[in-house]
């Protein structure tokens, strides 16, 4: 079995999830987007007075979930929080705005559907093991 296209294969994909995990993350810290996330949406649809400290702990769930897939320690616990956080997304979220996020709608569930199969394709990676 030749190795070489596997490895640059998993190394791929989990480097655009980590990007995508990473900058979806960054941004909203440094441009207020998290914290009007948490009053302006979660505590409006009944998470107050938590709203803010839960969407702070989703995107640092993110971040962590970025750095573990990236250092291939503990990513399955990790790739198994982040889901849970993207189904939880549709269904609060995006479900009720339809599929497209753009185009044939506005906010729909497609983005979320596409990370959550990429995480679960990397959960499923088997190692490659090392030859010398």
């Amino acid at each position: 079995m030749k190795l070489t296209g596997y490895v640059t294969e998993t190394l791929l994909i989990k480097s655009v999830i980590v990007v995508i995990l990473l900058s979806h993350s960054l941004v909203g810290m440094f441009d207020g987007g998290i914290q009007a996330f948490g009053e302006l949406y979660l505590n409006q649809v009944g998470f107050s007075p938590i709203g803010v400290p839960l969407a702070w702990a989703i995107k640092l769930s993110h971040i962590a979930a970025a750095i573990l897939i990236l250092l291939n320690r503990y990513s399955k616990p990790a790739i198994i929080v982040t889901i849970f956080i993207l189904i939880s997304g549709i269904f609060i979220i995006h479900f009720k705005e339809g599929w497209f996020v753009v185009s044939g709608g506005r906010n729909g569930m497609e983005y979320n559907f596409l990370l959550i199969i990429v995480l679960v394709s990397i959960y499923f990676q088997k190692p490659v093991e090392k030859r010398i």
